[in-house]
């Protein structure tokens, strides 16, 4: 079992949990934001991590992120690796908003799971794959 140091800048938020292998891990507001419909802000998620070298969190909104507050993640996905792991490495959350918005403190906005990095490959060139094709992009079809 890896061990993860977890550095806390605020009381104000519950505290991150041990989970179940395979589940993601809640993380919360560190303090309250109002955005109004076009704003963006880093949203400070009230913790810094030192993970397990080779390993890196994958940031994600929460399903109910969108519904709940109207706004998405800016970058699609975060990327926090195994340096970014001093006292003052905050992660936060790149909001931008589509609507007028309040996030409370400790509100659940995203969630992370911690990965392994990608193993060492090496890309090899060649005249053909040597597989039959799917038909292209969209072709399963609409339902």
């Amino acid at each position: 079992m890896e061990h993860i140091k977890i550095k806390y800048f605020t009381e104000e938020i519950n505290k991150v949990e041990k989970i179940v292998k395979g589940d993601w891990i809640d993380l919360r507001a560190a303090e309250k934001v109002e955005l109004k419909a076009g704003e963006f802000k880093l949203i400070p998620l009230g913790v810094a991590m030192q993970l397990p070298i080779g390993y890196e969190a994958h940031i994600v909104p929460r399903s109910s992120t969108y519904k709940n507050f109207g706004i998405i993640q800016t970058n699609s996905m975060g990327i926090v690796d195994e340096t970014y792991c001093g006292d003052n490495d905050q992660w936060f959350f790149p909001a931008y908003a589509l609507r007028n918005t309040v996030i409370e403190v400790n509100d659940r906005i995203c969630q992370f799971r911690i990965m392994e990095h990608q193993p060492e490959i090496e890309f090899c060139v060649v005249e053909t794959l040597g597989n039959e094709d799917r038909g292209g992009i969209g072709s399963t079809g609409k339902n």
